[in-house]
């Protein structure tokens, strides 16, 4: 096992400095003599070196200088230049192997890079290594909070208690290191005007990392929350409004901007690029590409990433703060900077054209002590045709009230229930008696979600099953489905009351996404046979 960086540099320093035999420090190490000749390059970056904060519509280092992001995008596919994961996660956790790291880091820190982006770890793994290793080369990191199995589906979008605890996980793991920017809350969920209402959901979760972040007595310091969007004429408008629009509290930190318009040789004009400058000059936070380099006509080979050059230029530094290369790996899509053969990594002809790009950038930034922030708060988009997301949000997931709920109900699935049968139970029920399903919607256009929507599938299966069996008056077959479903003995609903409290007391009622609270402790009003409507406060409306 290697031996942390501290002591690395204390052999060095005993080695005299000297690089030309490190063959006994490499055994004592783990590290190659050229990653330690590379190492030993690096400035000493210290914790407070990192430290990142965020001021109107600008990253700040600690010693007040505006920070632009020079990215790249840093994941391995499965299976992609025969690469495996070492984890039972079914992806390749790109932090959680030193070995990929010693090789990886001296290449991106070549490269000029100082931030790179993941889109899933394994908050189980330990990432102390690459971290550090990243830390010592002065390279942060903003990574996604999802994983490929896990996250929020345009599809059939959910913010759940499932969801939110993976992001909490990855929160806690990550936020230990000083080099962590944020993360993001979702990538391209919202990828036409069909799948807008799923931006609701992603703002919702936006709005509760957030404020786990504030409230975890273990941070303490700025990490911030965003959204990477794609460069979808029909719909990116509406999002960035969205996005940013209503309280600080629920809004992103930052906006990412994934855009492909400039190919090869163009310019300011043809790549949309200076529109794109005008549309972001009054945005409220950060604005950044989370992904760009287009690879047409001719693959990555061919890239010469004009417009890094263009990124980096007054024409766009007053903006935008910098970007993020897709990406490091060369994979079948064609996009990598590398190509990795045999475990070995081999620097590709766009790699030397970014690298140039890169070194030759002086962005000019501001002094915080002089910047005084200009942008403003949007307005948040109106529900239309080609934009399905109202600006009440889905309650926050809070896992002890579902498992509350479970325990109050009479039918129930049954424990060793396959989840591969809950589709086939909800689609009978739910085409049965809409109102039984009534507690687990959620309508994006008006804001109306079921009090359980935020509940996992287990738990939404049990609300509906006890409600289709309540409505049907408790006959032996509506609790049956082929022995799919079982009666319990269920709690009284008043052993609700403390996680009902510990989810009001974290609520904020002049808030849209005030706090809900089970049947029995509101106000209900029946508004159809066996459907309630349950208004918060005259806020937000929840459905049981």
């Amino acid at each position: 096992m290697a031996l942390p960086t501290s002591l690395l540099w204390f052999l060095l320093l005993c080695n005299g400095g000297a690089v030309a035999d490190l063959a006994p420090i490499k055994a004592k190490v783990g590290y190659s003599g050229k990653e330690l000749l590379l190492m030993k390059t690096y400035p000493k970056v210290t914790v407070d070196d990192m430290l990142m904060t965020l001021q109107g519509s600008k990253f700040f280092k600690a010693d007040g200088t505006q920070f632009f992001i020079n990215g790249v995008a840093y994941q391995q596919q499965v299976g992609a230049a025969g690469a495996i994961s070492k984890q039972s996660t079914g992806y390749i956790d790109p932090l959680a192997d030193e070995a990929l790291c010693k090789r990886d880091v001296p290449l991106l820190k070549e490269l000029g890079t100082n931030t790179i982006r993941t889109y899933a770890i394994d908050p189980t793994a330990d990432h102390s290594a690459c971290m550090r290793l990243l830390q010592d080369a002065g390279i942060y990191v903003i990574s996604d909070l999802g994983e490929p199995n896990l996250s929020i589906n345009r599809q059939d979008p959910q913010w759940n208690s499932q969801l939110f605890t993976r992001y909490k996980n990855v929160i806690d793991e990550l936020a230990q290191y000083p080099n962590v920017i944020g993360f993001f809350a979702g990538n391209e969920v919202s990828d036409r005007e069909n799948t807008t209402g799923a931006s609701a959901y992603v703002k919702a979760a936006v709005r509760d990392t957030k404020k786990y972040i504030k409230d975890n007595a273990n941070i303490k310091r700025w990490i911030g929350v965003g959204y990477a969007a794609n460069d979808k004429s029909e719909i990116v408008k509406e999002a960035s409004k969205y996005f940013a629009c209503g309280v600080a509290e629920d809004s992103v930190d930052f906006w990412g901007y994934n855009i492909y318009s400039w190919c090869l040789e163009s310019t300011m004009q043809l790549s949309s690029y200076e529109k794109h400058v005008e549309e972001y000059r009054n945005y409220p936070v950060p604005v950044f590409f989370a992904e760009y380099g287009c690879n047409q006509p001719s693959g990555a080979e061919a890239r010469i990433f004009q417009e890094t050059g263009a990124l980096y230029s007054d024409q766009m530094t007053g903006v935008f703060s910098g970007g993020i290369v897709y990406m490091y790996f060369q994979e079948e899509n064609d996009y990598g900077l590398v190509k990795v053969s045999n475990g070995q990594a081999q620097k590709m002809k766009n790699f030397e054209a970014l690298k140039t790009e890169v070194l030759k950038a002086q962005p000019k930034g501001a002094d915080m002590a002089a910047y005084s922030p200009s942008g403003s708060t949007p307005e948040c988009p109106a529900v239309s045709s080609n934009w399905s997301a109202n600006s009440l949000l889905p309650p926050t997931p809070n896992e002890s009230l579902c498992r509350c709920m479970v325990r109050t109900r009479t039918c129930v699935p049954r424990k060793d229930l396959s989840k591969e049968k809950f589709g086939d139970i909800f689609s009978y029920v739910c085409g049965k008696d809409k109102s039984a399903c009534a507690g687990i919607m959620g309508d994006t256009k008006t804001g109306v979600f079921g009090a359980y929507s935020m509940c996992d599938e287990e738990a939404k299966l049990a609300h509906v099953l006890d409600a289709y069996y309540k409505n049907q008056k408790s006959q032996a077959f509506a609790c049956d489905f082929g022995g799919s479903a079982m009666i319990q003995t269920p709690e009284s609903e008043s052993s609700c009351e403390t996680a009902l409290a510990e989810a009001t007391s974290k609520a904020d009622p002049k808030k849209s996404d005030a706090a809900f609270r089970a049947t029995g402790f509101w106000l209900l009003v029946q508004v159809a046979v066996g459907v309630y409507l349950v208004q918060a406060l005259g806020e937000q409306t929840l459905l049981f």
